[in-house]
């Protein structure tokens, strides 16, 4: 039985070597040149969870010189999901949206554009401070959420790049 999972193991690696698969953080040059992209952002709270997000995620290096600026504007907009007997809202949707471009800054040439987009609920209790914690809760996920779709493009679109 276990010479029959060493030959699976071994079939397996050597398929997933034939065809091609590399993984995207392998291609050289994506790892460094997403670290030095410089992020900006409007004003805001989402904004500012935002960047704070993505300069996590691309491991953002402050000791370099940024090469790239990454620019963003945001749409936040929040919607009454769940509406109680009373008529107020129990539940609440927050829609987050990003429309962002990538500029090289040698050149101020624009590389790349997109939207990233990410909706999330919660809900909304009587008392205030819940409520707001409720609230924030939400950006912060739909913040982590955009950022990782921001990420994910640009990181693949550099990886087609340099390969």
């Amino acid at each position: 039985m276990r010479k029959l999972a060493v030959a699976a193991l071994v079939f397996a690696s050597l398929g997933l070597s034939a065809c091609g698969f590399t993984p995207l953080y392998a291609t050289p040059g994506v790892s460094p040149t997403l670290a030095s992209i410089d992020v900006m952002v409007p004003d805001g709270r989402a904004a500012y969870l935002l960047r704070e997000h993505l300069d996590d995620a691309m491991a953002r290096n402050l000791s370099v010189p940024a090469a790239y600026r990454l620019e963003l504007t945001i749409d936040e907009a929040r919607y009454p999901r769940g509406v109680r007997v009373d008529n107020v809202a129990n539940r609440y949707e927050l829609r987050l949206t990003a429309n962002y471009k990538l500029v090289e800054k040698a050149s101020g040439g624009v590389l790349r554009t997109g939207v990233a987009q990410a909706v999330v609920s919660y809900n909304s209790a009587d008392q205030p401070y819940a409520g707001i914690a409720a609230q924030q809760d939400g950006q912060d996920r739909a913040a982590a959420e955009v950022a990782r779709k921001i990420q994910i493009d640009l990181a693949s679109w550099l990886a087609r790049q340099t390969g």
